[in-house]
């Protein structure tokens, strides 16, 4: 049932007095949720064997599975995605300084400098939002030991010109692909790029574990290295033969990835389905655009983003406001840069100086929500809350 009344005039609006268009919040990442009976009976059969963690008979099923998906030999699965970050950077060896974007979840960053690692931030390319090769380039130096590429939105990073500025430089590379699960480039699942790449499955993604990521990868030495990392080094009983720490994913959680994966082509073509709608509403309007999406690769749709231009009769900020007053709770991704926030904005005071890029794109984006639980008459609905916001004429 929707959420929404009727919209018929700007008097309508909250931004004019009435109440919120939305009787109930629309979230940015509310979680998806499979079929209930299918995981019901998953973690039924979990409590009979009263197996609840270390490696348990559907976490094996659940890798194998992704594994299989992507087309990747390894799939390494973890307690949650910035956890395989931080073993996946541990595990290449990377010291010193890692080149990273600072457009990008916080947790990126945050997953080198845990572990005494210096990121440098590099600026990004304002058509694709993601890492400019030339930009990383100009940030290597005689400490640099690698790169962390973010695939945003589900957009591959530029893979080849990285790989190639890494073996040039002698250089780790490895991919944040924490929101490309299922996308592609150059017609290969990504997962199957640099030496591993991570995956998140966080309950906002658009395929969840309730809690939860992956490293994925080719190298079978790297994968035997990190199943030893999360489960505290041991190979076997009484057996400790390397570092580790407690990165396992537990059985419920791979109950409802299993439960996921088989919703997961049903929750991308309702994000399909929102993206056109939203495009499609959205027509029009002076100064804002969609980020798009190449037709000929695999997409997720796990984000729908706006752009707010220059032009635009109405700034950024004003459209969230008017959303939020509508109970349209649309987010400033990933605003205002992980250079702008804590700890960096102190250890890198003058970082704005070289992110020009990063400052103009974190400065226009607005997320939208999507997902299964929004319908095309929501869509209606906030396409004409921001139509009234800029004035324009909805098509």
């Amino acid at each position: 049932m929707s959420t929404t009344k009727k919209i018929n005039t700007t008097a309508d609006l909250a931004i004019h007095g009435a109440p919120p268009a939305f009787t109930e919040p629309l979230h940015v990442g509310r979680p998806n949720i499979g079929n209930r009976d299918e995981f019901m009976q998953l973690a039924g059969e979990m409590f009979d064997r009263r197996w609840l963690s270390n490696s348990g008979p559907l976490v094996l099923e659940f890798e194998r599975r992704v594994a299989e998906h992507l087309g990747v030999k390894h799939c390494v699965a973890m307690c949650n995605g910035t956890i395989a970050l931080e073993i996946a950077i541990r595990a290449l060896g990377m010291t010193g300084e890692v080149i990273v974007p600072s457009y990008t979840f916080i947790a990126t960053a945050h997953a080198l400098h845990w572990q005494g690692i210096t990121p440098v931030f590099a600026d990004i390319d304002p058509r694709t939002h993601n890492l400019n090769p030339d930009a990383v380039r100009s940030m290597i130096t005689p400490r640099t030991t690698g790169i962390i590429g973010v695939h945003l939105w589900g957009r591959a990073a530029p893979v080849e010109a990285l790989q190639s500025i890494a073996d040039e430089h002698g250089l780790q590379l490895m991919f944040d692909a924490a929101h490309a699960f299922g996308c592609s480039h150059a017609g290969q699942r990504i997962g199957n790029f640099g030496r591993a790449e991570v995956l998140s499955f966080h309950a906002t993604k658009f395929f969840n574990t309730f809690e939860g990521g992956a490293v994925v990868t080719n190298d079978d030495e790297l994968a035997e290295t990190m199943r030893l990392m999360r489960n505290f080094g041991f190979a076997g009983f009484d057996n400790v033969i390397h570092p580790g720490t407690n990165g396992k994913m537990i059985e419920v959680c791979a109950a409802m990835g299993l439960t996921n994966l088989d919703y997961m082509d049903t929750v991308i073509e309702a994000n399909r389905r929102n993206y056109h709608a939203y495009r499609e509403a959205l027509a029009g309007l002076p100064g804002l655009s969609l980020v798009t999406f190449d037709k000929d690769e695999l997409n997720n749709y796990q984000y729908v983003i706006l752009e707010v231009d220059d032009d635009c009769p109405a700034s950024r900020d004003q459209l969230v406001a008017a959303l939020h007053a509508e109970n349209v709770l649309a987010r400033k991704y990933f605003w205002p840069g992980c250079h702008r926030m804590k700890p960096y904005r102190d250890l890198f005071p003058h970082a704005g100086l070289v992110l020009e890029n990063t400052e103009k794109v974190a400065n226009r984006v607005i997320v939208l929500p999507t997902g299964t639980t929004l319908s095309v008459q929501d869509i209606g609905v906030v396409a004409a809350i921001i139509g009234q916001v800029v004035g324009g004429k909805l098509k």
